[in-house]
């Protein structure tokens, strides 16, 4: 039978070896695959946003840097600083409210009321977080601010940048990098004062007697802040910052978004005065949305990851209107329904409730009910017990049998306390404190302001009252100036019976 080649049999006798031409890529192409970074100069402007922006940029640097130094009367065995983070005394206090390190479910209540409130704030009006009270944009503002004073509005800034290196340039651009960098040690400086007494930690970072880890905070915010603010600026927005990739699972259709009316605004256009304004937009395309811009985004081409909703483009285009005869709000906060309202020809309308707004708003109004209860309810006195493990009991002489037991109190007032110890569901207990010579059905103890107060407590029941290898025992700890009390479940181990 003869044999008729097949494919591998083809494929073994004249073997194919199929090549690639693959040609170097050289510099300059290698350089094309990524975009370089164009610089922004945003043009100064007026109105009613940028004016909200400059009133909120004031109020939000205020609190940060005055907060510090804001006293708060305690009582005489307290900090008297209030927004202090107490790392070696480890509390954080606020005002008139003091936290433990066990009541870390405070912080956790309030990172949750904080992310469910700028969920609720985004899916109504976009990223106004971003716009008007995020730190990255408020020193951004702020270093844009002296970037003008020192260098000029956004022309001048350009012609700067583009020109030549003279005495002059050189001199503005040491300026302006001094003043961010004064900027810069001041923010580091304020931020070290939430963890230290403020007029006590002042004298000392200047005679350089503060501790060491105040200079590494300090040198660390200088470097970022001036990092962040002065040279990253919108690209901190645009590739660090993950809120942007976020804010789209969170907006809807009814979600305020600064938005381009393209049913009024196109077609686009030059436009000169006396011109008829038939047959065309309102929009003169005159780029002034761009140039105030300080993502550099043109707003007409819709909604994009960068914008931050500032709202600037709002003003520039407002002021452009008004100069032409137009109405306003050709760029404005719209909703994408409303502009298939438009389309239909039905009336623009803004829908506040939706069922997204009425969880989010739900879930904040519960977590914080529940927050002010247990902080209305929050006890000043809290006891522990630990039982001894190694040995379980201790037969004395007598017969009787005695547990020792590790009490902790917690006194959170700021004044000495005097507090009581008795016992339930024992017969006929004895309690012997280290370093007392009382030994009786009762103990006492002193406890020092606003701490844990740790005793030794020894207790023997006769031989008969011990009717089970482990009978349930309270330890009831009361507060003999005001009666209150707290209870701790535990138990007392004998021999099997």
């Amino acid at each position: 039978m003869e044999h008729s080649p097949g494919i591998a049999d083809t494929a073994l006798s004249n073997p194919v070896v199929e090549t690639v031409d693959v040609q170097p890529v050289n510099k300059q192409e290698r350089r094309e695959l990524y975009k370089k970074r164009e610089k922004i100069f945003p043009k100064r402007v007026s109105g009613t946003f940028r004016s909200l922006k400059w009133g909120i940029m004031a109020v939000t640097l205020a609190i940060y840097y005055l907060a510090p130094w804001i006293r708060w009367d305690r009582g005489p065995n307290a900090p008297d600083q209030a927004i202090l983070i107490d790392f070696p005394a480890r509390r954080f206090y606020f005002f008139f409210i003091e936290i433990w390190p066990q009541e870390v479910y405070y912080l956790t209540g309030l990172l949750i009321l904080a992310a469910l409130g700028l969920f609720l704030v985004t899916s109504l009006a976009g990223r106004v977080w971003c716009g008007y009270t995020c730190p990255q944009t408020v020193w951004t503002d702020l270093f844009i601010l002296v970037e003008r004073m020192v260098e000029g509005d956004r022309n001048a800034r350009m012609r700067l940048d583009k020109a030549h290196w003279t005495v002059e340039k050189f001199a503005r651009r040491v300026v302006k990098h001094g003043i961010w960098i004064v900027i810069a040690v001041a923010t580091g400086g304020a931020w070290v004062f939430y963890f230290a007494d403020a007029p006590t930690l002042l004298p000392q970072l200047f005679t350089l007697q503060a501790p060491a880890v105040s200079y590494i905070f300090i040198g660390a915010l200088t470097l970022t802040t001036y990092l962040l603010g002065g040279l990253a600026r919108e690209q901190v927005c645009t590739y660090m910052c993950p809120w942007p990739r976020i804010q789209g699972a969170l907006l809807d259709e009814e979600s305020l978004v600064v938005s381009y009316r393209t049913d009024r605004g196109e077609p686009r256009g030059a436009h000169k005065k006396g011109q008829s304004w038939e047959g065309r937009g309102d929009c003169i395309d005159c780029n002034q949305c761009v140039a105030v811009c300080p993502m550099g985004i043109d707003i007409r081409d819709g909604l994009q990851l960068e914008c931050i909703t500032c709202a600037l483009c709002i003003d520039a285009c407002n002021s452009v209107m008004d100069k032409v005869g137009r109405p306003r709000g050709l760029i404005t906060y719209d909703t994408y329904t409303n502009s298939q309202r438009r389309e239909r020809g039905e009336p623009a309308r803004i829908k506040l409730l939706r069922p997204r707004t009425i969880v989010y708003g739900s879930v904040i109004v519960v977590v914080g009910l529940i927050m002010l209860a247990t902080l209305i309810q929050r006890p000043t006195l809290e006891a522990n017990v630990l039982r001894d493990r190694n040995p379980l009991f201790v037969t004395l002489s007598d017969g009787s049998i005695r547990n020792g037991y590790t009490v902790k109190i917690l006194n959170k007032r700021h004044e000495t306390r005097s507090y009581g110890l008795t016992l339930e569901g024992l017969n006929d207990p004895k309690i012997a404190v280290v370093g007392q010579q009382d030994v009786g059905d009762q103990a006492r103890f002193t406890v020092k302001p606003d701490s844990l107060g740790s005793f030794r407590v020894f207790v023997t029941v006769p031989t008969d009252a011990v009717a089970d290898s482990s009978m349930p025992v309270t330890f009831v700890v009361t507060d003999e100036d005001d009666g209150t009390m707290a209870a701790n479940d535990t138990s007392f181990r004998g021999p099997d019976r």
